[in-house]
């Protein structure tokens, strides 16, 4: 959502007796089959070192946490923190540079071997370039911005520091990201929520605004009620931007409507005739109507010139 979509692996950590080529072989084997937007750039980075790509059996994706497989006989899991815990492999005494990844901001996957720790990787997305000016404008309108993710803490708070994000919430899966759009709206707040992947479909349908990225999953796109069609956050700054002139230019509509006829009907029905002895004429009467409809259509026609 605040990057470019277009990650690449840029870091790859052999950890025991596995090769970087072995690591990078079953990385790519088990994110080919994988749909999730990280998988591409894993594979793309595996088939440029020239690792060999196997066979997968067994294959498994987990919603917000990783991939499973059988790749020789061996069973390999790849994903994140709570993967890792949900396989039930520690990650103790990890080499000093994993940390530099997450700092900074990249995001950090573990892949095990037999339930052992084999290696870890770091992809990195650049953030788009129109991100900040965003976030900063939509801060400026009194908006608080909260990022979810499901990367590590450490990564998260080098992107929300980068970015001037108020709060990100890190490692969390779908049903978090639901739970915390809950919250907020329980507490009173009106909440847009903004994704582009499967895991962000449930707090988009449940946020009372759901924007999804156009160039992310069809079931975000699905769920949201808003699409913007290039991904570009300032598409939020200008969607709401429209959104207020509109219900600007509504409510003048509404003024305009109701003082025309709250003057002319009383004048038409003859509340002049006892002053001046005359009444309206049908033909004025009916341009007047007239006119009152090209007002309203006019002053509606001004949002065609709305600079967003």
């Amino acid at each position: 959502t605040l990057t470019q979509g277009q990650p690449s692996l840029t870091d790859v950590v052999p950890i025991g007796s596995v090769t970087r080529e072995q690591l990078l072989s079953l990385i790519g084997s088990l994110e080919r089959d994988s749909a999730h937007p990280l998988a591409d750039a894993i594979v793309a980075g595996a088939e440029a070192s020239k690792a060999p790509l196997l066979p997968v059996a067994d294959f498994e994706s987990v919603t917000g946490m990783g991939v499973l497989g059988t790749i020789d006989g061996f069973k390999v899991s790849l994903g994140n923190t709570a993967m890792m815990t949900q396989q039930k492999i520690k990650l103790e005494d990890l080499p000093d540079n994993v940390q530099n990844l997450k700092a900074e901001g990249k995001t950090v996957m573990y892949c095990a071997v037999d339930g052992v720790l084999a290696g870890v990787i770091g992809v990195s997305d650049a953030i788009k370039q129109t991100t900040p000016a965003a976030i900063e404008q939509l801060r400026e309108q009194g908006m608080r911005i909260i990022m979810a993710t499901g990367d590590s803490q450490a990564t998260a708070e080098a992107i929300a520091q980068q970015l001037g994000i108020d709060e990100s919430r890190a490692g969390v899966l779908p049903e978090d990201k639901l739970a915390i759009v809950n919250e907020l709206r329980q507490s009173g707040r009106v909440v847009a929520m903004a994704g582009d992947g499967v895991n962000d479909a449930p707090a988009l349908a449940s946020a009372d605004v759901g924007i999804a990225m156009g160039t992310g999953a069809d079931v975000a796109v699905e769920s949201a009620g808003i699409t913007l069609l290039g991904g570009d956050l300032t598409g939020i700054v200008r969607a709401r931007k429209l959104a207020r002139t509109t219900m600007r230019n509504i409510k003048q509509n509404l003024f305009f409507a109701f003082a025309y006829n709250a003057i002319g009907v009383p004048i038409a029905a003859g509340i002049l005739y006892p002053i001046t002895g005359s009444l309206l004429s049908p033909m004025i009467a009916a341009a007047a109507m007239s006119l009152s409809s090209v007002s309203v259509i006019g002053n509606a026609l001004r949002l065609r010139s709305l600079q967003l």
